[in-house]
């Protein structure tokens, strides 16, 4: 039985050797389970002599080539638009090795191999459409010489079309935006900027007709993988109607469809009534343009508004498929798609509540928590025995300094997920989730601790210090990780290089503070100030530089 289920399933490791593939039509792409070859290819796609220019209905000669003493077993072959992945036009097969599939609702779309004999050349005719928009056309082919070998995309010269229709063209060089606020509703980040000027733009513009039965939507923006366009009736995620124009697993643009039903994948759906499609690539910049006579639809039945938020996201790609976004911009209004003279404007990245959960977080653990740790380390010993209540000055300030950090954390913590509602994924959320426990954890623990005297104090001891030592860390972690989204699409970084000032600052004060109390056990100082305390002017240094950290940082989450 099993070499019977082996065998049967010999047909499909051989890689489709009927040559069906319709599903690859568009990409070229083989479901092989490797990746295309990067280097020349050894084949050819040639066209006959003669051939540079067609009309309608004029048929061309194709032929696929290999070199000298090379062969190709698969191989399909289709006629695009410049700049398009779409088949145009229709072929015919003149012998027996060669076979006519279709490509979606287009027959005879391309053509592909009958068997997986070894060729060396094999030829199809292909044939103009008389009618529709036509273009300079460039015929597309695959060649398998094996299931782990094989060239993607080997391209013929361009045919230049000379007839008298209407002409397309693939999508301009960058989005055309002087009718932006006359014709067009735009959207950019960074606010008005001209995509035709500079490549660091994300830029989308859609020109509604006055029944909303057609949109004429571009897209641009720079990315590797995708760059996505939505249509909401709020500013997060989650029930958007979405277009992407992302580079598939050959690398050449296409258009999706899709709907968003959160901070996961979007549902892709079928692209339905979407023509003109003009794609381009260049130097890293993605640029897509389309009409769209689909209905927008932000839930669960299109609607017939014409007011949507706007939203703009790109992120890489994996064969196709899109992964988590790493950069977002959403409109601060409403844009009404039949209003061109308004022109929206970027909202800005970080609302007010995820600015004061990053300014709490930096309050309690660069200056209250900070503080309130040195004083449990290096004080105790200054005015001992003076305190209130039976307890001493050290003990209340360090309690109370420790119990607002954990108030600021508890505030912080319930103001960002009342916000996002969700898990928003990576490693800031995690350590801020740590945090968090920990740091309810940690009065918990020093609630039941024994008695100065008990043998066991040893135990409480050390493990308040471990918790106080690891909650520090990950605080640490936290907000370098939460400054990194403040400053994900800022070039200098310096909320960054402020932070790292002020590890550096703290860790030196903990280095004098520590050969301070090194020098105590010895009857020394390590400098004398009269009758203050070394500790105290050590900690009021350290305070005022904290201060100093503690405000530029606060000043750059208030203006980002």
């Amino acid at each position: 039985m099993f070499l019977y289920v082996l065998l049967a399933c010999v047909g499909i490791v051989q890689c489709f050797p009927s040559g069906l593939v319709s599903g690859s039509c568009g990409t070229l792409m083989p479901v092989h389970g490797a990746s295309a070859q990067d280097s020349n290819s050894p084949f050819t796609v040639n066209v006959t002599s003669g051939n540079t220019t067609f009309k309608e209905g004029d048929e061309i000669t194709v032929s696929l080539n290999a070199q000298s003493g090379d062969h190709f077993k698969g191989f399909m072959l289709q006629a695009n638009l410049v700049g398009s992945v779409n088949p145009i036009g229709t072929f015919t097969v003149t012998d027996n090795e060669t076979q006519v599939i279709s490509c979606g609702s287009l027959a005879n779309g391309a053509v592909s191999h009958k068997t997986r004999s070894e060729k060396t050349s094999v030829q199809a005719k292909w044939t103009a459409p008389t009618s529709g928009q036509l273009g300079n056309i460039e015929f597309r082919a695959t060649f398998v010489r094996s299931k782990e070998t094989f060239w993607v995309g080997v391209k013929s010269s361009t045919v230049v079309y000379n007839g008298t229709g209407t002409t397309a063209t693939v999508a301009p060089t960058v989005p055309s935006n002087p009718d932006c606020g006359k014709t067009k509703v735009c959207f950019s980040q960074p606010n008005n900027c001209d995509p035709t000027t500079s490549t660091a733009c994300y830029f989308m513009a859609v020109q509604t007709s006055s029944n909303q039965s057609e949109m004429i939507i571009e897209m641009f923006g720079q990315s590797d993988g995708y760059v996505a366009i939505g249509f909401s009736d709020d500013q997060r995620m989650g029930n958007d109607d979405i277009y992407i124009c992302i580079k598939n697993s050959a690398g050449v643009l296409q258009v999706q469809h899709a709907y968003s039903t959160g901070r996961e994948t979007p549902n892709i759906l079928e692209l339905g009534n979407v023509t003109n499609i003009k794609t381009q690539l260049t130097n890293g910049n993605i640029n897509c343009s389309f009409t769209s006579r689909n209905a927008i639809s932000t839930g669960s039945r299109a609607t017939s508004t014409s007011q949507y938020y706007l939203m703009i996201a790109s992120g890489p790609s994996n064969q196709g498929n899109i992964q988590f976004h790493t950069s977002r911009f959403v409109s601060s209004t409403k844009a009404d798609l039949l209003n061109p003279s308004q022109v929206t404007s970027s909202n800005e990245e970080f609302p007010a509540i995820v600015k004061a959960h990053g300014a709490l977080m930096l309050i309690a653990w660069m200056t209250t928590g900070s503080l309130g740790m040195m004083i449990a380390r290096y004080l105790k010993g200054v005015a001992k025995g003076q305190g209130l209540g039976g307890k001493d000055f050290w003990f209340l300030a360090h309690v109370s300094l420790m119990v607002l950090s954990v108030i600021a954390t508890a505030i912080a913590f319930i103001l960002v997920f009342s916000y996002v509602q969700d898990w928003a994924g990576g490693a800031h959320p995690v350590l801020g989730c740590l945090v968090m426990i920990l740091s309810l954890i940690q009065p918990i623990v020093a609630a039941f601790r024994c008695e100065p005297q008990d043998e066991r104090r040893f135990i409480f001891n050390w493990a308040h210090s471990f918790i106080a030592l690891a909650i520090k860390a990950l605080a640490v972690a936290a907000i370098f990780t939460g400054l990194e989204l403040f400053e994900e699409y800022k070039t200098d970084g310096w909320m960054l290089k402020v932070m790292g000032g002020f590890i550096t600052w703290e860790a030196m004060t903990y280095i004098l503070q520590d050969l301070n109390f090194r020098a105590r056990k010895k009857d020394s100082d390590i400098f004398n100030c009269g009758s203050t305390k070394p500790e105290i002017v050590l900690l009021l240094v350290f305070l005022l530089g904290n201060l100093a950290f503690l405000i530029a940082l606060l000043v750059g989450i208030g203006t980002s």
